[in-house]
């Protein structure tokens, strides 16, 4: 079957080669009518643009590289889903990297997109400190969006959920429960939903009383660490378990009862992200949804707004308002022993 061409497009639509151009390519604007007709003619037809093509007269490759800390981590594979629509329906295609939670690796990784001549990128840094410089040297290369983690201020554009608001329902809900000796399972490190987490805990958790604040251990955020950290704060018997993420918390719901402790009567726990592990787990935890396609919409809006290579400038800085899901692992009604 011989390939459509754009002159058979515009015989089609009765339109010049260089009005269907100008449709398919949305480089000038042309009346609604005309493009209704011409887009019709090509999506009859079947036709197909020549990517390739395209790039050479363009100078531009269609393409924007993602570059994530762990793919394991099931927070970033639904990220990643509603990116690629994102980017799709603007007609960009994703290239995926993961860089194993390594900032040397991730230096590499966006080294080796920059050489692909990508039009832009997103990164979910590895580190607040240690993922600088890579970021900063890609900046002046190319548009760049920082998603979910943040590099320092004044370095990228980024996008992120409030993570001091999420921490701040989570100490709202346990406190109006009757909870009084809360304790915190984090992630040691400068990434920075780590540090924000963190700090909001123990900025808001001064109303359990003045030892609230320093209740805490720090790990990473798997579930090996959730289920490590509960042997180490049991035998203080909590009776809440604030976890900075899902995985933890769902290693935590784990070794509790295995050690025989009653969720959510003796003992609540909560997570952060909303995963889809987290309604899956028994009990269903109670945890603080992140608005993951308003940050995926937010990410390519910013992408869409900044020049190529662009300078220093004024960088924008959105914080997404999160959710807080009650479920089982808190239980809803049960007072506290």
């Amino acid at each position: 079957m011989a390939e459509v061409t754009l002159r058979d497009v515009a015989r089609a639509s009765g339109c010049s080669v260089a009005t269907v151009s100008r449709v398919l390519a949305g480089t000038r604007p042309v009346g609604a009518e005309t493009a209704r007709t011409v887009r019709e003619a090509a999506e009859r037809l079947g036709y197909r643009p020549n990517q390739v093509a395209r790039a050479l007269r363009s100078r531009s490759t269609g393409t924007v590289g993602l570059v994530l800390p762990q793919i394991t981590n099931p927070f970033f594979p639904a990220l990643v889903r509603e990116l690629e629509h994102a980017l799709h329906a603007e007609g960009r295609a994703v290239l995926l990297a993961d860089c194993d939670d390594d900032p040397v690796t991730e230096a590499a990784r966006i080294g080796a997109f920059l050489d692909r001549q990508v039009d832009a990128l997103l990164v979910i840094p590895v580190e607040e400190r240690a993922s600088r410089n890579a970021v900063a040297s890609a900046v002046a290369r190319v548009p760049l969006v920082l998603l979910d983690r943040g590099c320092g201020p004044g370095v990228a554009d980024s996008v992120a959920v409030d993570n001091a608001a999420g921490m701040a329902l989570v100490l709202e809900h346990l406190a109006a429960m009757g909870r009084r000796r809360p304790w915190f399972v984090g992630a040691a490190g400068t990434a920075s939903a780590a540090v924000e987490r963190r700090a909001a805990y123990e900025a808001g958790a001064g109303v359990f009383g003045p030892e609230a604040p320093r209740r805490r251990e720090l790990g990473d955020f798997s579930v090996e660490w959730g289920r490590a950290a509960v042997d180490r704060i049991w035998p203080s018997r909590p009776d809440a378990v604030v976890c900075a993420n899902d995985l933890i918390a769902v290693g935590a719901l784990q070794r509790l009862r295995q050690l025989g402790a009653d969720v959510p009567g003796e003992v609540v726990v909560t997570g952060f992200d909303d995963i889809p592990l987290a309604g899956l787990a028994d009990p269903a935890l109670t945890t603080v949804r992140q608005p993951v396609a308003e940050l995926a919409a937010e990410a390519a809006w910013l992408l869409g707004r900044q020049p190529t290579g662009g300078g220093p400038g004024s960088r924008r800085t959105v914080r997404l308002a999160p959710e807080l899901v009650v479920r089982a692992s808190t239980g809803a009604g049960v007072a506290a022993k």
